[in-house]
């Protein structure tokens, strides 16, 4: 990050938005299930553009599509590129290798960012200071330091940001549980478990052409120079340090403590937070495995996956009556555990006593209303994500995956990649932000960006 030029003028709404804001009083008023929001006129409706044309952006963007228009398609693989284009938007859309193009057009009223992790704080600080809201996948960084800039962004420029932590707004399971926890139903919670699974694994992987299309400098962008490495195995597998493997790897992402940590923790520390108890980390702790050796943090072989593949940590807060396991053993999902009973949630269940108490003594009829903080339901899971994040874009609201609370949890994902990374206990002041005692580990809050990628203030 380039911590010499964080001077900037902030960026008022375009005219676009100022317009739109008259659709606020519709949208507040969404009962759960209703398709207010797909009925907007044309001229109503937002217009957006997908920056990363890969799995999840794919994945993602027709929800994205049920409220806003998507119009322009961005990414430094052509074919990425040429399948989007045909598979989302009929042939029809803009089409760019350079998002910045993207953030000049005064048409375009947000992004969705579904690049691998190492691009996502530059797209979206310069997305927010070009005076666009975004939709951001998890995690939202690669870095503690980088979670600071963006909030600062964020406050001074008053954009809308949804990270697509989209468990947050899941009513039948997850917000259903941190309802029973708030309720009391656990009694006083002592224990949140969190199983996440195991880490990826490669053999080693050789040096490789690059495929045509794909710009490899651009796609490396603000990570180290590296050469490109694919492996297909005889069994059909493939390895890379590229597409969709990026996430085993440091140098772009954090592992599983990033990927499905960013989901799984985020809702044992909203658990915590539901019971009333401090969710402010104080320190990382545990044990891991990674498949290569490691000096001072630095993994020393750079031809096979490198992040953790298996972990045992445990998480204390400053509270001191509540302790978070992160394991990568057993079902995935949450263990919430009281003194009274316990619960356990992940995308298929949501089961426990308590929750077939909830037969014969039912929980307030506003209780799930009050963990969405009395925002409108509409859907679930992500098409309600989507929903909650046109509604904040016309009411100007801190969505419900918003990036101060997002980077609360992400705080505990990037501690304990640190902690697996070092070997030893992490003490963590909430504070001030920093590791305490601790300068290598400290100096692990940043990464440098490479020459020619830092982030235009």
């Amino acid at each position: 990050m380039n911590r010499k030029n964080e001077s900037y003028q902030a960026h008022a709404p375009s005219r676009r938005q100022f317009l739109k804001t008259a659709s606020a009083a519709s949208l507040a008023a969404w009962p759960i299930g209703s398709t207010t929001a797909k009925a907007a006129s044309k001229s109503e409706r937002l217009r957006f553009a997908l920056i990363g044309c890969g799995g999840n952006g794919t994945r993602t963007s027709p929800v994205g599509k049920e409220f806003a228009d998507l119009v322009a398609l961005c990414d430094v693989d052509k074919s990425h590129l040429q399948r989007g284009n045909e598979l989302l938007c009929d042939g029809k859309a803009d089409l760019y290798s350079d998002y910045q193009q993207i953030l000049q057009r005064d048409d375009i009223d947000m992004v969705q960012i579904s690049t691998p992790d190492h691009w996502h704080t530059k797209i979206l600080v310069e997305a927010m200071l070009a005076g666009k809201d975004a939709y951001c996948e998890k995690p939202l960084t690669l870095t503690i330091d980088e979670g600071k800039l963006i909030r600062r962004v964020q406050k001074e420029t008053g954009r809308v940001v949804q990270v697509g932590t989209q468990q947050r707004s899941s009513f039948d399971k997850f917000n259903k549980a941190l309802a029973i926890i708030a309720d009391g139903r656990l009694g006083n919670l002592k224990k949140v478990t969190v199983r996440i699974n195991a880490g990826g694994w490669s053999p080693e992987i050789p040096l490789a052409d690059v495929p045509s299309g794909l710009d490899w400098d651009r796609w490396l962008g603000p990570a180290p120079k590296a050469d490109y490495r694919f492996l297909k195995s005889p069994n059909n597998k493939w390895y890379t340090n590229g597409h969709t493997h990026f996430r085993w790897w440091y140098q772009y992402s954090g592992g599983k403590l990033t990927d499905w940590g960013a989901h799984h923790i985020d809702i044992g520390l909203l658990g915590i937070a539901a019971a009333g108890l401090n969710d402010q980390p104080v320190s990382v702790s545990g044990t891991a495995m990674h498949d290569v050796p490691f000096v001072d943090g630095v993994p020393q072989q750079d031809d096979r996956y490198n992040t953790a593949r298996e972990y045992d940590l445990t998480v204390k807060f400053a509270g001191g009556d509540v302790e978070m396991n992160i394991r990568h053993d057993g079902d995935r999902g949450i263990l919430f555990e009281g003194d009274q009973g316990r619960i356990f949630v992940n995308r298929g269940k949501l089961v426990g006593k308590p929750v077939e108490d909830l037969a014969h003594d039912t929980l307030p009829d506003d209780a799930i209303a009050k963990i969405y903080r009395g925002m409108p339901m509409e859907g679930n899971d992500r098409p309600a994500h989507w929903a909650n994040l046109i509604h904040c874009i016309n009411t100007r609201q801190l969505p419900i995956a918003n990036v101060h609370s997002h980077m609360r949890s992400l705080h505990v994902c990037h501690l304990a990649g640190i902690c697996c990374r070092l070997g030893r206990e992490i003490r963590w002041d909430p504070q001030a932000e920093r590791v305490i005692g601790d300068e290598l580990a400290d100096s692990m809050l940043a990464r440098p960006y490479r020459s020619g990628y830092e982030i235009q203030m």
